[in-house]
């Protein structure tokens, strides 16, 4: 019933099943699978998680979270909460997905603190991994 597994803390991109089936939990078997071990808070996903929605709330809280002091960070992660609130709802466009990506990648590494970093891997990791069910949830907004 493993749908994904976030394995150091919300900060670090999720992994599918298929991934946790046969990784390691150390700090290299994480860096090779493009995660890591982080606080090592693991968070478990069954299928009956929307995995679009949970890294929105995880989206929602570092945007919450910036104290605005880094352009990177203080205008990224609003962005991109506001575009996975619509990715969640299904009302974001397929040419946003790689956009999302793409803001991620300016915020990742541009600012004082880690808290930007934070912000943008959960993304990343969900674009890396479930970016059909994110172009699905946009095709079929009205099934969902």
């Amino acid at each position: 019933n493993l749908e994904a597994i976030i394995p150091g803390g919300s900060s670090v991109p999720i992994l599918p099943k298929f991934i946790c089936d046969d990784v390691a939990m150390d700090f290299d078997a994480l860096r090779n699978v493009k995660s890591g071990l982080g606080t090592a808070a693991v968070t478990v996903f069954d299928k009956s998680v929307d995995v679009i929605a949970a890294i929105r709330r995880l989206s929602h809280f570092y945007a919450h979270e910036s104290c605005g002091q880094c352009t990177p960070c203080r205008e990224g992660t609003g962005w991109v909460e506001n575009v996975m609130t619509r990715m969640e709802e299904g009302r974001a466009d397929l040419d946003e997905i790689p956009m999302l990506e793409e803001v991620t990648r300016q915020i990742e590494g541009h600012t004082i603190c880690a808290l930007g970093d934070a912000a943008a891997w959960p993304v990343q990791g969900l674009i890396r991994h479930y970016m059909p069910l994110m172009q699905d949830r946009i095709r079929n907004s009205d099934s969902f």
